[in-house]
């Protein structure tokens, strides 16, 4: 019973960090990362899609993304959808084939604004964490009747020890990013 309750919790707890870390990934650098533009919903047909599934991207130039959609007909609905996007500061030139975006320079105001972008992302992340762990603990105090305190007490010791060591992977996958955002 112990064992499948922290089975579970570090389960989650691993796919809590991988979505911090995809989540990072969508925060602007130096460099146009295709990553920036894949969830970027696309209304296709009247249903919001991700561009990834819509188009092709690739990064022929450290500030410049080519988009390639494939069907040609989603070409104004892309350029619509990456107009609107805040805080990406692009400019989508759509040549009716493909549409190329270039990124601006970054400021270091801009870029001090990502890192502050980046840390709220790992706070939510972390909060994510949290709650995985008192819902873990909850299990574990339901198993009060059929488990002796002692087995609980070492499972609590271990639970806490988990969630330790996915936070850390968190903080060290925001330092990386923050200090990708601040080197000029």
């Amino acid at each position: 019973m112990i064992a499948e309750v922290l089975a579970e919790a570090a389960e989650k707890m691993d796919k809590a960090v991988e979505v911090a870390k995809d989540d990072f990934a969508t925060v602007r650098t130096g460099r146009a990362n295709p990553a920036l533009f894949e969830k970027i919903p696309v209304d296709y047909y009247g249903t919001p899609t991700p561009l990834q599934q819509l188009a092709g991207l690739q990064n022929p130039e450290a500030r410049t993304i080519i988009i390639t959609p494939y069907d040609k007909t989603a070409l104004k609905e892309i350029e619509k959808a990456l107009v609107a996007v805040p805080n990406l500061g692009a400019s989508p030139n759509n040549d009716g084939n493909v549409i190329r975006v270039t990124m601006p320079e970054l400021t270091e105001e801009r870029r001090k604004e990502y890192v502050k972008l980046a840390r709220a992302k790992g706070e939510d992340a972390k909060v994510v964490l949290r709650n995985l762990r008192r819902k873990a603990k909850d299990e574990l105090d339901a198993l009060t009747g059929e488990v002796s305190d002692d087995d609980i007490a070492r499972a609590e010791k271990e639970l806490d020890a988990l969630t330790k060591k996915h936070v850390d992977a968190i903080d060290t996958a925001l330092q990386h990013k923050e200090a990708e955002l601040l080197e000029v």
